[in-house]
């Protein structure tokens, strides 16, 4: 049976996350994640009409899968009080960005948000992670710090500060809850 552009365009836009997170925007050419996704370059372009849309498009997937493991996470929360609501929220996403393809995409996109569509994007995805901490009963002060953690979180896997066992890098992961590069939980 015959895929729809439907599926291809889900099957490609998966691949753009995982292949636009080894290399970033600027270093990744689209016959890479065509290829990936085992079509051509031209019906990738058919899709997404350049290389900015498939970029942009894996960006805002990422944010799906972000706002999708919350609300997962919120709907089970064991206790509805915000902190720990957000606490909850918070070991999902150390856990989900364990897929450092989803974490790499997010440190590309803030890295070449320069670029005015890509800005656009992230400041679209960050509008709907607010919103949806807002409906979860966080005040504006936990939102700020939800995202400051999330951003400590992405520097202690990027730069793998938990393999560096020196009191500067324990000042960092003190507390934090993540999933090391090793597949641990931390």
């Amino acid at each position: 049976m015959r895929s729809t552009a439907e599926a291809r365009r889900a099957v490609l836009l998966d691949r753009a996350v995982a292949v636009f997170a080894r290399n970033g925007y600027h270093a990744t050419p689209v016959t890479a994640v065509a290829a990936a996704a085992g079509i051509s370059e031209a019906y990738a372009l058919r899709l997404f009409t350049n290389k900015l849309g498939l970029f942009t498009a894996a960006v805002e997937t990422c944010y799906d899968r972000i706002l999708q493991t919350l609300e997962t996470a919120a709907a089970t929360a064991p206790d509805p009080d915000p902190d720990k609501v957000l606490q909850h929220l918070g070991d999902a996403y150390a856990n989900l960005i364990a897929d450092k393809n989803l974490l790499m995409l997010q440190v590309h996109a803030q890295s070449v948000s320069d670029v005015p569509e890509i800005k656009s994007t992230v400041r679209a995805g960050y509008k709907r992670l607010v919103a949806f901490l807002r409906q979860a009963g966080a005040d504006d002060g936990q939102i700020q710090l939800f995202i400051a953690y999330g951003q400590l979180c992405h520097l202690i896997v990027t730069a793998g500060l938990d393999d560096v066992d020196d009191s500067w890098a324990r000042a960092l992961t003190a507390g934090m809850t993540h999933v090391s590069h090793h597949g641990e939980a931390r």
